[in-house]
């Protein structure tokens, strides 16, 4: 159906738009798009993701995973956008807005090997990213147009409401190249899909199977505020379904709208026949009064003539709104019946009310988003950093994260294709990240929250994950040692990021708590002696036996950080007490566990925990999955934590030095071609990498079991070791080896898998830059440090971001959002106090040294 033109202001949202170039920091050639698929939703509302040739792919917004789900078994009308093109006196032609198929996408029984195979497309595609931005360079050897796809989602840090969106931003700006004006509609497709989730077995909330997802739903076509579009909704899923909610697909066009809101039937592929004659006929659309599928299609068009030369835009939203995210079901067990809901949720009425909500926004938060991802585009870090440090962000955005109605954020460790992997906000895997606390402060603080307030037994017994709802008891199975020691760390800075001294106040008693547990006896270090003797669960799914760097450097780190809090908290005797186990134990770890190359692990047996001083050689004697002499990839991941809270070297730095020089020997390999690994493999072929762990003086029968893996995480992990230690050489191979792998070819830039996709601990990269840049912000003190290296530097502490740009004798420091308040400014050595101030958007201090 046509609709008359619109007269509204939305007109000038669409000018607004029209004016803002879009920054890249990484381009993609025709040969390396198979793999992309850049996410588009909010932290916490799930996403819809634009293929690298300009396709919608895993479709994810129904509070569940959907990898490679697209709405519909492979098929014609998975939803697509389309273009139809008609010179003036030509004829009129219609393609898909998609690039050509990839050469391994041709084979397939029943010749459906690929979503939209037999629409027409583009036959030249490229692909241009800055994270949240993507674009899509479209051209064809037929059509006298090209077109550029442009796909966001607000991304602000310090603003986590405004960064959590539930919408897909779309727009095809379209060039003419030909020398006549050109009649060019746009058109989006998409079925109403509502309680089709991406599950093989639909099955309802009890977990009994119905019928094929979406039943009797319904599209509805409407205008209001200057937005035109389908509406999509359903009276017959159940409303307590989490695959029940609604669905917009809407324009800000003032003229040349033209819709449906069903096709004919989808008999033999019918429906999409019929959509397909009437939009080629003059890229108009009639409207069908007939509803005769349970998931009717969905068509909007906008129409408009482009001159010569001339470039349009075309803008589109998908919004949605889906309320019942039911609790994460633990390890063996079904699927959670207990309702816990969602954040974004609270905030909408509907997907019709986020566009209405969010639309007359747009404009300014495109902007901010730009603001930011210019700043740090700009900055003077290394490409490779630059690029694993923004890309993984979409981590924040996967079905990896979720926020509950009161605004706490959780997390899987990552997510399997349809369902999620590893539940309960698993702290010795969100130990290792830095992008949340940098960049969404409030947000990590809520998951310290969780860890000390809910996960924390009166004993001290912190459960390494999180069972919900929040006020259910905690049952699973036990502490973490990495873990818990982890969350001290983080516990510091958080409060030191933030400079919430009551955020400290409320949470010492268990703070203490939560390191006491460790004295315990029988405990992880029941002597006090500053090294963790006892059985320490850990990060690699298993039980180490005796004193080991990985869960040392933890507990050293942590023990310093408690004696910080403490000192403010004037609770002396603690203080006293922690930096006296401090200093034994760092003491003991450079004398017993250093061997020369690296730190070691010392076995003991499980039983009496007595060191087990026969051959190694010797199997009988040693106990299954153990590290013993082997060197570790991440055996100082607590001293990188240490060095990003600034609370400098735990052990001899000569000492550590040699270590990661030792990893980069022994653990780097520039190619896998000739590696063996019984396990999983995320390197492979000619491929380059950090290994999990290597044994230059032979290797035990059954190590810990994933020594022969590469994980991006960990090889972060050492690589931002490396940066703090001067090493920058191999660091930058490192990362450069780690992104040369996600080339949007092999494997997707947006997604760095380790059990699972988007997986959290791929988040450590945004150390990297913390590393570089030297930055260092303390919100007790009001202190702030970087390098004396000249250049331009992204900072960001949670709360407010800008930049500073260094030159040989003097330093920049400006606020671009949020509020900073500074005493104390230091570049390098250089050291510039002033009074105290607080900064606000576009405001600087200059110093000269």
């Amino acid at each position: 159906m046509r609709i008359p033109p619109l007269i509204s202001c939305i007109f000038f949202f669409q000018l607004s738009f029209a004016q803002q170039p879009w920054p890249v920091l990484k381009h993609y050639d025709s040969a390396h798009l198979y793999n992309i698929a850049l996410p588009l939703g909010g932290i916490g509302t799930g996403t819809v993701s634009l293929g690298g040739r300009g396709e919608l792919r895993d479709w994810q917004i129904m509070n569940k995973p959907g990898l490679k789900y697209s709405t519909v078994t492979p098929g014609n009308d998975a939803p697509f956008f389309c273009i139809y093109v008609k010179p003036v006196n030509g004829n009129g032609m219609v393609k898909g807005l998609m690039g050509p198929l990839d050469d391994v996408e041709y084979m397939h029984a029943e010749g459906r090997p690929v979503n939209n195979y037999g629409i027409p497309r583009f036959s030249k595609a490229s692909f241009d990213a800055a994270y949240p931005f993507g674009q899509v360079n479209l051209k064809d050897k037929e059509l006298p147009v090209e077109v550029t796809i442009q796909g966001f989602n607000p991304l602000i840090p310090g603003d986590a409401d405004n960064s959590g969106i539930p919408i897909a931003v779309l727009r095809y700006k379209v060039t003419n190249k030909s020398d006549k004006a050109i009649d060019a509609s746009v058109c989006g497709s998409i079925r109403n899909f509502i309680g089709k989730d991406g599950s093989n077995n639909y099955k309802d909330w009890k977990g009994d199977v119905i019928y094929s997802g979406a039943k009797n739903n319904r599209n509805e076509f409407k205008a209001a505020n200057g937005v035109s579009g389908i509406f999509m909704s359903s009276d017959s899923v159940e409303k307590i379904d989490a695959a029940w909610g609604t669905i917009a697909l809407t324009t800000d066009a003032t003229g040349g709208i033209s819709y449906r809101t069903s096709s004919g039937s989808n008999d033999w592929n019918n429906s999409t026949l019929d959509f397909w004659d009437d939009f080629s006929k003059d890229g108009m659309l009639t409207e069908k009064d007939q509803e005769v599928d349970n998931d009717p299609m969905a068509s909007l068009a906008v129409k408009k003539t482009i001159q010569p030369g001339e470039t349009v835009y075309y803008n589109f939203y998908i919004t949605w709104n889906f309320p019942n995210r039911y609790a994460w079901p633990e390890f063996n067990s079904q699927q959670s019946k207990e309702w816990i809901g969602n954040y974004y949720s609270a905030k909408y009425k509907d997907a019709w009310d986020v566009i209405q909500k969010i639309l007359p926004q747009l404009p300014a938060l495109e902007n901010r988003t730009l603001q930011f991802v210019n700043a740090f585009v700009n900055s003077t870090y290394p490409p490779a950093i630059k690029e694993a440090a923004l890309f993984n962000l979409s981590v924040l955005r996967s079905q990896t994260v979720f926020r509950l109605p009161d605004g706490h954020m959780m997390g899987w460790e990552g997510v399997f294709d349809e369902t999620g992997s590893c539940f309960g906000s698993c702290t010795h895997v969100w130990n290792y990240e830095q992008a949340t606390p940098f960049l969404f402060g409030e947000l990590a603080k809520t998951m310290r929250d969780v860890e000390f307030n809910y996960a924390t037994l009166p004993s001290g017994e912190m459960k390494f994950r999180t069972s919900l709802p929040l006020n259910k008891p905690q049952t699973w199975w036990g502490a973490a040692a990495d873990g818990q020691m982890g969350c001290i760390l983080k516990m510091y800075r958080e409060w030191q990021l933030s400079g919430d001294n009551n955020f400290l106040r409320q949470n010492w008693p268990q703070v203490k708590k939560v390191l006491a547990y460790a004295w315990r006896k029988g405990g992880w270090d029941g002597n006090r002696d500053g090294v963790m003797e006892g059985e320490q669960h850990n990060t690699m799914d298993v039980n180490y036996y005796g004193p080991n760097p990985q869960m040392q450097f933890w507990y050293l780190g942590a023990l310093k950080a408690a004696n910080g809090m403490a000192l403010f908290m004037n609770d002396k005797p603690f203080a006293d007490s922690c930096l006296a186990i401090y200093k034994n134990g760092s003491a003991w770890t450079d004398k017993n566990l250093f061997n020369g190359e690296y730190y070691e692990h010392r076995i003991t047996q499980p039983e009496t925990f007595q060191f087990i001083t026969s051959s190694y050689d010797s199997a009988a004697a040693i106990p299954d999955y153990q590290l013993g002499k082997g060197c570790l990839v991440d055996q100082l991941v607590g001293q990188m934590m240490a060095q990003i809270l600034d609370l400098g070297w735990l052990a001899d730095s000569s000492h550590l030095k040699t270590t990661l020089s030792s990893i980069m020997r022994y653990n780097y390999h520039s190619s896998f071609e000739d590696h063996f690994n019984n396990m999983r493999s995320y390197v492979l072929g000619d491929e380059a990498g950090l290994l999990m762990a290597s044994w230059p003086k032979g290797r035990l029968k059954v190590p810990f079991p994933y020594f022969a893996e590469s994980m991006t995480g960990f090889e972060y992990a050492a690589a931002i070791g490396m940066l703090y230690s001067g090493d920058t050489a191999n660091a930058l191979k490192c990362i450069t080896a780690i992104r040369n792998r996600f080339d949007g070819r092999k494997r997707n830039p947006f997604d760095e898998p380790e059990c699972g996709h988007n997986y959290a601990r791929s988040m450590t990269s945004w150390g990297a830059l913390l590393a570089w840049s030297g930055f260092h912000y303390s919100g007790v003190t009001n202190k702030m440090r970087f390098t004396a290296a000249a250049g331009s530097y992204f900072w960001s502490n949670g709360y407010a971001w800008g930049t500073c740009t260094i030159a040989a004798r003097s330093a920049v420091l400006k606020v671009l959002s949020g509020k900073l308040t500074i005493h104390e400014l230091a570049i390098g050595n250089a050291v510039k106090k002033f009074k105290t101030k607080t900064l606000g958007p576009d405001e600087q201090v200059e110093i000269v040294f």
